[in-house]
């Protein structure tokens, strides 16, 4: 089997060829919004159709190559099959996709690709990880520019293995204060993360209230510094969780928190980091990180994982005394919140929500260790 991944490969043109790809992207967008008003007024999504009405006009009209304006058609398609009821709008640097007709690799230093002004030989720049893995590219790449840096955005197909025969599974319960937790008592501390993040909004706040010119480039300038470092630490929480997993042959298993956002209300001065909590894109990267690694994921209800007790299965709300310490009401078993949801988690793959006859010495002693980090 293979999986579809995404190199993004900065490129580094010269000020005259940074212009001729501006320019480009420009006139192909305009093209994209002049055959989107045609296919929404023949309520059509049908590439062929839509290439026989607009092609030759679209050609001569923006200067387009044969195979730009192919491409042109084919955005604009896929964009309309997705909702018929709306007239599709592109942005004016929308990104611009690029087939092996109208773009080739020339090894792992240049690249060629065809302009308004021909062809152009543009220097790209890739790390370790792109260099690896840059013989695998296939099929079209998006041109993309952000912050005034252009990309390519370039499809490769990575072997995915068969998962092996988990030995049990790891539960991984995903939070806001402990960005995650695992089953065997380990915690991915996430308050520097939350720490960041309300540093960068009370200094958002203070610029956009000043309004000057200066503060204005200042918030440009320090745009996505807070996305680009939560998404690393993100990718070194799912690496960490994977290897484990395989090293130890277990699966791993994970809330499933689709829809958490509108399921639960939080107070006015918890909202911002509420809505910063970035769990689907880590659940996202371990989810296919390890399907690479070839270790079994398996989603779970998350309801009630918090309040049940590993030990005796009584399940109250009772029995989470706060947000950090659970305390069972029946048969007074005690240790972190995250943790024990942890431990029901990774309980549910593979005997269902509770068994009883666990090992309350193994977990009363993995709760100790947990408290004591």
């Amino acid at each position: 089997m293979q999986m579809k991944l995404t190199l993004l490969i900065k490129l580094v043109p010269t000020p005259e060829q940074h212009q001729a790809f501006l320019e480009t992207m420009k006139r192909f967008n305009e093209a994209c919004n002049d055959i989107a008003k045609v296919a929404y007024h023949k309520k059509t999504a049908n590439k062929i159709r839509l290439q026989k009405i607009v092609y030759y006009r679209i050609r001569e009209q923006y200067g387009l190559s044969a195979q730009m304006t192919v491409r042109a058609i084919s955005k604009v398609t896929e964009a309309f099959k997705r909702d018929k009821s709306k007239l599709c709008k592109f942005k004016s640097y929308g990104a611009m996709i690029y087939d092996p007709r109208i773009l080739s690799w020339k090894g792992l230093d240049r690249v060629s690709i065809l302009t308004l002004k021909g062809r152009q030989i543009i220097p790209i720049q890739i790390g370790p990880y792109q260099e690896t893995r840059f013989d695998r590219i296939r099929g079209q790449a998006d041109l993309l520019l952000r912050n005034g840096v252009f990309y390519l955005a370039a499809t490769i197909d990575a072997p995915e293995p068969e998962p092996f025969e988990a030995e049990g599974y790891l539960g991984v319960d995903l939070g806001i204060k402990n960005t995650a937790v695992d089953g065997d008592g380990d915690t991915y501390v996430g308050g520097h993360l939350n720490g960041l993040r309300s540093r960068y909004a009370k200094l958002r706040s203070r610029l956009q209230s000043k309004g000057t010119k200066s503060a204005k480039r200042l918030l440009r300038k320090r745009s996505g510094r807070e996305h680009r470092f939560a998404s690393d630490v993100n990718h070194v929480i799912s690496k960490r969780i994977v290897a484990k997993a395989k090293d130890t042959r277990r699966g791993i298993a994970l809330e499933d928190l689709k829809g958490i956002r509108e399921r639960i209300t939080v107070r006015r001065n918890q909202r911002r980091v509420h809505h910063s909590w970035a769990f689907y894109q880590l659940r996202s990267f371990i989810e296919y990180k390890a399907r690479l690694a070839g270790v079994p994921i398996l989603f779970v209800d998350p309801r009630n994982t918090s309040c049940t007790c590993p030990s005796c299965g009584h399940v109250s709300r009772g029995n989470r005394l706060d947000r950090d310490s659970f305390l069972c009401q029946e048969c007074g078993f005690a240790g972190p919140a995250d943790y024990i949801a942890a431990v029901n988690i990774g309980r549910v793959p593979v005997n269902g929500p509770y068994v009883s006859g666990i090992n309350l010495s193994h977990l009363q002693g993995q709760a100790s260790q947990f408290i004591g980090k």
